[in-house]
């Protein structure tokens, strides 16, 4: 079985791929230098082409499925980073809601990523067709994931971000 069954399957992997890089390095540089800004635009296209084509791929299960729904939610959270730091809304707070959405926008990223692995496993490893196994292991990596995004999160809000850039965002 092939990583991608078309080419709306290999760019959506390919952008997929060069937003988990440019998110994860953009979460660990200081905010609002240069660097910090360019390889943020290169997340927030990448992502964009991802989440484009995620809606073009039926090839899991077929119909409008969860992956769908999860891309929708991430486009919300592209969205909303954006939208408060293009318009800089709320006033007294957009960058703690830009920091907060892009940063929900990177895990959610890496809980498609590992949950995109684990629901190919079976057919990569060509161990039969277990559905129901795949399903609770995927939920039980995409919850790991966001424990470990929730723990990041807070830490990231309470020692760096509230500090630097005032009022927190409402828990």
């Amino acid at each position: 079985m092939a990583l991608f069954n078309s080419t709306i399957g290999l760019i959506h992997l390919i952008a997929a791929l060069v937003a988990l890089a440019a998110g994860t390095v953009v979460m660990y540089l200081p905010k609002g230098e240069t660097t910090h800004r360019r390889l943020g635009y290169v997340y927030v296209v990448a992502m964009t082409v991802m989440l484009l084509t995620a809606f073009q791929i039926y090839a899991l299960f077929g119909v409008f499925g969860v992956f769908h729904w999860l891309a929708v939610v991430s486009s919300l959270t592209l969205a909303g980073g954006m939208l408060s730091l293009l318009f800089r809304l709320p006033k007294r707070s957009y960058l703690l809601y830009h920091l907060s959405f892009m940063f929900w926008s990177v895990v959610g990223l890496y809980m498609a990523f590992f949950g995109e692995m684990i629901a190919h496993l079976p057919a990569l490893l060509d161990a039969g067709d277990d559905r129901i196994a795949t399903v609770r292991v995927v939920i039980g990596i995409l919850g790991l994931v966001f424990v470990i995004g929730v723990q990041i999160f807070w830490r990231s809000k309470k020692k760096e971000w509230t500090g630097r850039y005032g009022t927190a965002v409402a828990d």
